[in-house]
């Protein structure tokens, strides 16, 4: 009898924290800027060197519960790419050019499962899912250039801050993973994965 009461006890002690939080389902609109901060990639011949740039977003986000939640975002960003030879030594007009800059911007259409927990007048919440990201130079480019899209993993943690009963600011850390992307007909892509930050500050409206 006493193992069984144990046991109860440590089962409400781990429901506990669960119980307390609202059962009721929330749908928020929220738009955001954010900075995007890109790594290099390199290879054996070409070494992609990517900016800094700013961007917007936004996102329709409804959490059932605080393990059950979606995101569906949409960001417009710049993502500028600098290509660049670093092969073996060569000379003669064959050679390929040393380096070619691509002005680009890049629309992202991302997927996410959404974890959360209210605290007070906090929601914390982390979220993970895929998507898609479109690259697409601008048109005044010296050089051949082309578009593309990559497949793209994206992951992310931050908290709401509830202001207003249907208001409040959203503050949050985004990740990227995805293949570098071929913007300039004369290079290859590195075909190799690069990471993207993103911090992202907005406001949103809770109905």
């Amino acid at each position: 009898m006493r193992a069984i009461l144990n046991r109860l006890f440590t089962v409400t002690l781990v429901l506990l924290p669960w119980s307390v939080l609202p059962a009721h389902a929330q749908t928020t609109i929220a738009l955001s800027a954010l900075g995007s901060y890109q790594s290099s990639t390199s290879n054996a011949v070409t070494r992609q060197v990517r900016s800094r740039r700013a961007g917007l977003m936004a996102e329709l986000r409804h959490i059932s519960n605080p393990l059950v939640g979606y995101d569906i975002s949409y960001s417009f960003r710049g993502a500028d790419q600098l290509y660049e030879y670093q092969g073996p030594t060569c000379v003669g007009s064959s050679c390929p050019p040393s380096g070619q800059p691509v002005n680009a911007y890049a629309q992202e259409l991302a997927f996410n499962w959404v974890v959360s927990l209210p605290v007070r007048h906090l929601v914390v919440f982390a979220l993970a899912g895929g998507g898609f990201e479109k690259f697409d130079p601008t048109n005044s480019q010296a050089g051949g250039t082309r578009s593309q899209t990559e497949g793209v993993f994206d992951y992310g943690a931050g908290f709401d801050w509830n202001l207003l009963p249907h208001l409040g600011l959203r503050f949050q850390y985004r990740g990227n993973v995805y293949k570098a992307p071929a913007l300039a007909t004369a290079f290859s892509s590195t075909d190799q994965f690069t990471h993207e930050a993103e911090p992202v500050v907005g406001a949103y409206f809770k109905f």
